[in-house]
């Protein structure tokens, strides 16, 4: 096991990093900017109850059967191909389902994962660049002084430019707010920041992998609505495996 908590501020490139780190202790961010926690954080703007991250189709499926009809939307992908019988899991597409009132089952590759596997951490939540402010604000008013890890989902075990560009976001929030004396930021949040400085988001997420498969598909203005920067005030955090916010 490795702990980088001589630092206060770490990032993992991928969730596959989270094999080799102590979460007891620690507050997790998980981000899976394009798209499941953007998502999920406009899923709760949309007024849904709970979000209940799932591993895969068969889970998400399972779920479903313990929710009585017309009290849920089941929603997701695999490879960025919607599942069969499920809502897209896109944030602009799933707004157009009755979110209201109701609870979010959610599957995807990376980012639903991501949030299950970092639930030994102390607090879990959901963060994007559509709510970056709101989650740095939270961490500087609840967790003062406590180990932050910023998870990024990854692609198939791979960093990928949209989840570095959103640490990026967070951590250049947080050196505004806390400054860079000693070691609070590890040389990977660092990294992080310097992507997110680098260009404008937009521009960053259009030309990342999942940006150009959106382009081809004629679903820019999906990746449009997850470039902005703090636009949401909801904060989902993971508690006994749902998402509430």
């Amino acid at each position: 096991m490795i702990d980088h908590f001589r630092h206060k501020v770490h990032v993992l490139f991928s969730k596959e990093g989270l094999d080799h780190e102590r979460l007891e202790g620690k507050v997790a961010v998980v981000l899976d900017v394009l798209f499941a926690t953007s998502t999920i954080i406009s899923a709760f703007a949309k007024g849904a109850i709970e979000v209940i991250p799932t591993l895969d189709e068969a889970g998400a499926n399972a779920e479903a059967r313990k929710h009585p009809p017309d009290t849920f939307v089941l929603a997701g992908e695999l490879y960025a191909v919607t599942l069969p019988g499920f809502a897209p899991p896109t944030p602009l597409a799933l707004n157009e389902y009755p979110l209201s009132g109701r609870s979010l089952i959610y599957s995807t590759t990376n980012g639903t994962v991501a949030l299950k596997q970092s639930s030994p951490a102390d607090h879990v939540y959901a963060g994007a660049l559509v709510n970056g402010k709101a989650i740095v604000q939270r961490l500087l008013d609840a967790h003062a002084g406590k180990n932050v890890l910023i998870v990024c989902s990854g692609s198939m075990g791979s960093p990928n430019l949209e989840g570095m560009y959103g640490a990026g976001y967070l951590v250049d929030l947080l050196v505004n707010a806390m400054g860079t004396d000693g070691d609070t930021f590890s040389d990977a949040s660092l990294a992080a920041r310097a992507v997110f400085r680098a260009e404008p988001a937009e521009q960053a997420l259009l030309r990342s992998r999942v940006g150009r498969i959106m382009i081809e598909r004629g679903l820019q203005h999906e990746v449009q609505f997850a470039s902005q920067l703090g636009v949401l005030d909801v904060v989902p955090e993971l508690k006994d495996g749902r998402l509430t916010a």
